[in-house]
C-alpha cells in the first residue's frame, strides 16, 4: 500500500494527549522535554494535567498539538516504522508544522518556537469577539465562496478558509459578516451552519499582521528539504523546495486549507492508505467522506501502536 501521514490541527487538544505514549517509549518522552526547554516552560505539564481552556489557547494548543505528533511519531519510529518510507505528509493549518518537523525540514526546537510565536500573533491579530468562524455542512466550496461574497458588506471580510470535505466547508473574518454567511447558507440549502468555539478567525484576510510576524520569524529559522514531500494547504500539491515552503507558511496564515483537494492529489497519485499521527481522529473521517478508497488508522495511543504490529 502507498502511504501518507497525516497531522491533525487546531481543536484535536485533549487534557492527557500523548501521556501514554511518553510513559511506553523514552524517544516520545524525549519531544516533551524538548519542547519544553524551546518554550521555557513546562507546556508537557499544561498538556497533562492542566485546564482545557489554558490548553485550548492558541499559543498553547499549536505546539502542544505538534508535540503529541511528534512524539507519536517518535513512538512508530521506535517500533521500525519510518516517516521515510511514507510516499508524503500533510498537515491540517498548524498540522503543517508538524508534517514538516516530521519529515526533517525544520527541527522540533524551531517548530515549537514557531507555533508559539504563530498562535501569539494569530490571537493578536484580531480582538475578541471581532472575528469568528462557522462551519457551513452540506454545500460544496463554490457555493460557500459565493456565500461569502453575498455576506460580505462593506469593510467587513468573510473568506471560505478550510474546505474540509465535500460537505463542510468553513468560513472566517468579521463576526456579524460570518453570521449573514451562516444565514445565507441556510437559505442556499446547507444542512447546518455552526458557529465554532474559536478565539479568533483563522485564516482569512483578518490575520494579515499574523501573516507579517511568521514572514520575519521563518526568516531566521533554517527550513531544510523534506525527506518526503509536502502537500502544501495552500496549493494542495507536493513541495519539496526550502524557499518555496517558507513562502506557503506565510501564506497559510491568510490563505485557505485545501484539506478536500489535498487528500484528491494524494489519492490521484496512488495514495491507498493514510496515517493520522497525533490526537483525535478528526482528519480520518474527513479522508474517508472525500476518498472512500484510502483506509485510514488513527495513532495516538500505544494501543493504536500495538494494533499495527498484530
Amino acid at each position: 500500500m502507498t502511504r501518507a501521514f497525516v497531522f491533525p490541527g487546531q481543536g484535536a487538544q485533549t487534557i492527557g494527549m500523548g501521556k501514554a505514549l511518553a510513559e511506553a517509549y523514552p524517544a516520545a518522552k524525549a519531544i516533551f522535554d524538548e519542547v519544553d526547554d524551546a518554550l521555557g516552560e513546562k507546556l508537557s505539564t499544561l498538556i497533562w494535567e492542566g485546564d482545557i481552556d489554558a490548553l485550548t489557547l492558541t499559543q498553547n494548543a499549536q505546539p502542544a498539538l505538534m508535540a503529541t505528533s511528534l512524539a507519536a511519531l517518535r513512538a512508530l519510529e521506535a517500533e521500525g516504522f519510518s516517516v521515510a518510507d511514507a510516499a508524503y505528509v500533510a498537515g491540517h493549518s498548524l498540522g503543517e508544522y508538524s508534517a514538516l518537523a516530521a519529515a526533517g525540514a525544520i527541527s522540533v526546537a524551531d517548530t515549537a518556537r514557531l507555533l508559539r510565536t504563530r498562535g501569539q500573533a494569530m490571537q493578536a491579530a484580531v480582538p475578541v469577539g471581532v472575528g469568528a468562524m462557522a462551519a457551513l455542512l452540506g454545500l460544496d466550496f463554490a457555493t460557500v465562496q459565493e456565500v461569502a461574497a453575498e455576506a460580505a458588506a462593506e469593510g467587513e471580510v468573510v473568506q471560505a478558509a478550510n474546505d474540509n470535505d465535500p460537505g463542510q466547508v468553513v468560513v472566517s473574518g468579521h463576526k456579524a459578516a460570518v453570521e449573514r454567511a451562516c444565514e445565507i447558507a441556510k437559505a442556499r440549502g446547507a444542512k447546518r451552519a455552526v458557529l465554532l468555539p474559536v478565539s479568533a478567525p483563522f485564516h482569512c484576510a483578518l490575520m494579515e499582521p499574523a501573516a507579517q510576524v511568521m514572514a520575519q520569524a521563518l526568516d531566521d529559522v533554517e527550513i531544510l528539504a523534506p525527506c518526503v514531500p509536502l502537500i502544501a494547504n495552500v496549493e494542495a500539491a507536493a513541495v519539496t523546495d526550502p524557499a518555496l515552503i517558507r513562502s506557503l507558511l506565510v501564506k497559510q496564515v491568510t490563505g485557505s486549507v485545501r484539506w478536500r483537494e489535498s487528500v484528491a492529489y494524494m489519492g490521484a497519485q496512488g495514495v491507498t492508505e493514510i496515517w493520522e499521527i497525533g490526537a483525535g481522529k478528526a482528519l480520518s473521517g474527513m479522508v474517508r467522506r472525500i476518498d472512500r478508497d484510502i483506509a485510514c488508522t488513527a495513532i495516538g495511543t500505544p494501543d493504536d501502536i500495538a494494533k499495527l504490529k498484530a
